[in-house]
This record gives structure tokens, C-alpha cells and sequence, in this order.
């Protein structure tokens, strides 16, 4: 199984186009040794020529020109993506979908009815389409394994998660089952991801799925509950928006020291302000010494 890292970035991208935190100023002006990153989505293969596109974020243009395997020659008109999963419908991570209009065919698109019913009514993006290349929808089961039509080699089961639903959303601070998931990807040797960038609490089941996973690929967002509070640009804290912070009693990276030493340990979906970013910083430091890693556009993992 081969993983490409399309976007390591939260919504809005690293630097973010309107923001002068240290980070995003410091990338700006050189001052920071940082790596832009795009936001957040993944490709996966069992067989390195059909993929499943996990989000289509507004980055997806970009990313998709970064990695040529998903442009294949063999026709006039080709891609390489046999089908797309969305695990929310956040914004950052379905209006990519608008890009991507051009297909021949409709896209084979998997997502729970809760992520269906928001991009269908509040915000239309299906609909939408539905006057362009249009989608042929199938919904994602939940805690049940199943395999991807167009995509050999892979199997997958998703994990409904506790965390939010879109700001968009009449279900914002009321989520539903179904709201946002984490997707256990399974090679055909056995081999397995957990893949999470949106995961606001610990639960067994979440729990389970990381023991079991040779790899996880899960939510980094921001270092500390209130970091967006103690900049004066949110006031919201990490767990509210549905995002575990890293750092604490509780926090992302307790939870990852309990991991087994041969779990690969990679955060995604890093937030523009969050202090990993600055190769220089303790916190980047301290995520070394616990043998975690930072994804980074063009990162790519071999399970």
C-alpha cells in the first residue's frame, strides 16, 4: 500500500493567506526554516496505478500537478483517481470537488449520509455538480469493512469520531454519527493505516483502530486547547472545533507515547499557527525525541 501526503496543512494552508502569526510572516519573510504545505489530503494505491483520493480540498489543482502518477497518458483525457472519500464536509476538505468538474464521468464519491445530507442542503455542493460531470454517490457503512470498486488492493472500514460538524452546518455543536470519520485502510498483506485529521476525543474504539494500525496518520492541529484564543484570532478552544491538541494531560502525543515503539507516529493536518511548524522550535524538537513525525506535502508512506 502506497500513501502520498497531497496536503499536510489545516484549512487556509501554510502560510495562510491573510495571517501575520510568526509562522506565517516568518515562511513569508525567510526568516523561519518551515516547509509550505498545501491542505489537507491523501491519495492511496494498493497497486500504484489506480488511487482513491481521501478529500478534495481547494489545494487539489496544485497537488494533483505535484504528484504525476495521477496523470496518466492513456487517454486523451485520464486521471488516475478511481474514486474519492470524504471523511467531513468541511469545506477545506470537499470544495476541491468544484475542480475537479471536468471529468468525463461522474466521480465515484464515498461518504457518510451525514456528510451527504450538508454538501446536498446547506452547503450545495452536490447539486451542483450535478450540472457538470456529476457524482455517483455510495454511502460510507460505518465499522464495516469494505472494498473500494476501481481501487484493488485496498479494503477500508470506517470509525464514526467524536468531534464537529462544519460551521456551516445545522448540525455545528450538535454532531450527528456520521459527522466526521477515521478510515482504517487495509493492504493486501495486512497491513494497516488509521487515518484521522480531525479527532476531538479518545474513544476505545479510536483507541482500538491506533493499536492496530502499523501506521497512524492523525490529527495535529494545534499544540495547546487555547491556542487560538491566546493569539486573539479564535474564540474557540482545539477540543470545541473538534481537534485533540498535541500537548497536555490527555493530549495527542500522550496518547501516541502509548503507542507500541514499532507504530509509525505521523500528524496531519498541521494549523498555520501551530508552533511544530518552526523546524527550530522546542516543540518541533520535542516531537523528534518522541520519535513523531510532521507530514509534509509530498511525504509519502509504504505499508
Amino acid at each position: 500500500m502506497k500513501i502520498r501526503i497531497l496536503g499536510a496543512a489545516a484549512g487556509g494552508g501554510f502560510p495562510q493567506w491573510n495571517c501575520n502569526c510568526r509562522n506565517c510572516s516568518g515562511l513569508r519573510g525567510g526568516t523561519l526554516r518551515a516547509r509550505a504545505r498545501s491542505q489537507s489530503s491523501i491519495a492511496a494505491s494498493g497497486d500504484g496505478e489506480h488511487w482513491l483520493l481521501f478529500n478534495a480540498s481547494p489545494d487539489v489543482l496544485q497537488q494533483l500537478r505535484g504528484f504525476p502518477a495521477l496523470q496518466p497518458g492513456r487517454a486523451l483525457r485520464d486521471s488516475a483517481i478511481a474514486a474519492i472519500l470524504l471523511i467531513d464536509a468541511q469545506i477545506d476538505h470537499s470544495t476541491g470537488l468544484l475542480m475537479l468538474r471536468e471529468h468525463l464521468q461522474p466521480h465515484a464519491l464515498w461518504c457518510t449520509a451525514a456528510v451527504h445530507e450538508d454538501l446536498s442542503g446547506a452547503y450545495p455542493l452536490f447539486p451542483l455538480l450535478s450540472a457538470y460531470c456529476g457524482l455517483d454517490w455510495h454511502e460510507l457503512p460505518l465499522a464495516r469493512e469494505v472494498a473500494v470498486d476501481g481501487v484493488p488492493g485496498l479494503t477500508l472500514s470506517a470509525l464514526a469520531l467524536h468531534s464537529n460538524a462544519p460551521p456551516y452546518s445545522p448540525y455545528r455543536d450538535r454532531p450527528r454519527e456520521g459527522d466526521n470519520v477515521g478510515i482504517s485502510l487495509i493492504a493486501a498483506n495486512g497491513r494497516r493505516l488509521f487515518y484521522a485529521p480531525g479527532l476531538g476525543e479518545m474513544t476505545p474504539a479510536v483507541w482500538g483502530a491506533m493499536r492496530e494500525a502499523d501506521c497512524v496518520l492523525v490529527d495535529g492541529t494545534l499544540w495547546t486547547d487555547d491556542e487560538l484564543i491566546r493569539l486573539g484570532v479564535s474564540s474557540r478552544r482545539a477540543r470545541e472545533m473538534g481537534h485533540l491538541p498535541l500537548s497536555g494531560a490527555g493530549g495527542m502525543l500522550a496518547w501516541l507515547a502509548r503507542l507500541p515503539d514499532s507504530t509509525r507516529k505521523v500528524l496531519i493536518h498541521i494549523n498555520n499557527t501551530n508552533p511544530v511548524l518552526d523546524e527550530d522550535s522546542p516543540e518541533h524538537a520535542e516531537l523528534a525525541a518522541r520519535g513523531v513525525e510532521l507530514a509534509w506535502d509530498g511525504m509519502e508512506i509504504t505499508l
